[in-house]
């Protein structure tokens, strides 16, 4: 064995206590081990709102966060998912009832640009022309908080379950619902990322 691969191995490993971004309270998420600080970004981690919140209730709900900046000790993140369990999605549906999704592509006013996927349960078989409005409705109303809102309140919205609940309210004149939930929210791209696609596109016209 090479001097250099003893040397190698006897680096110690620091290790990192990694913390949800400040809009979920710093909370701890776990550690994670690394020789640099530098190996630590990019690193992703993911959870349950239910561990988060000390409630089991909760668990359906995951939640993915990306390190962004190492401290001395301390890995911070950002948000990047929140999805609802394939398990409980399934478990909302019913025989003889419809289940209307919608994908929506945003960005938020300080230039954030997430997909939000919102789902709801009818609670009878709905006819196409209802699903359409329905659809439309979750659509309208997802683009418009995206209008009035910045990041971090878009994905409050979501976990905290106000954004849902506006679009049942909303939908539900249009035909009678089970419920109404955010299935996913995903991050595509931060404001500087936004920028830069807008920097390189080209104009065909």
């Amino acid at each position: 064995m090479s001097d250099r691969s003893v040397s190698k191995q006897s680096q110690e490993k620091n290790w990192y206590t990694v913390l949800a971004p400040e809009a979920f309270g710093r909370d701890e998420l776990g550690e994670t081990p690394a020789e640099e600080a530098e190996q630590v970004i990019g690193r992703t981690i993911e959870t349950t709102l239910g561990d988060l919140r000390g409630n089991a209730g909760d668990n359906d709900t995951k939640l993915t966060f990306k390190v962004n900046d190492v401290g001395s000790d301390s890995a911070y993140t950002e948000f990047v998912k929140h999805e609802l369990t394939r398990d409980y999605v399934r478990s909302l549906v019913r025989r003889g009832s419809s289940k209307v999704a919608a994908y929506v592509t945003v960005l938020t006013t300080d230039d954030y640009r997430l997909q939000i996927q919102p789902v709801a349960f009818t609670t009878k078989k709905a006819d196409a022309s209802q699903e359409q409005a329905i659809r439309r409705t979750m659509i309208d109303m997802v683009e418009q908080s995206a209008e009035d809102h910045d990041f971090e309140e878009i994905i409050d919205s979501v976990v905290e379950g106000r954004l849902s609940s506006a679009i049942y309210g909303e939908a539900k004149t249009i035909y009678p619902l089970r419920r109404v939930e955010v299935q996913k929210a995903t991050l595509e791209a931060r404001p500087a990322e936004v920028a830069a696609e807008e920097e390189t596109s080209v104009d065909v016209e």
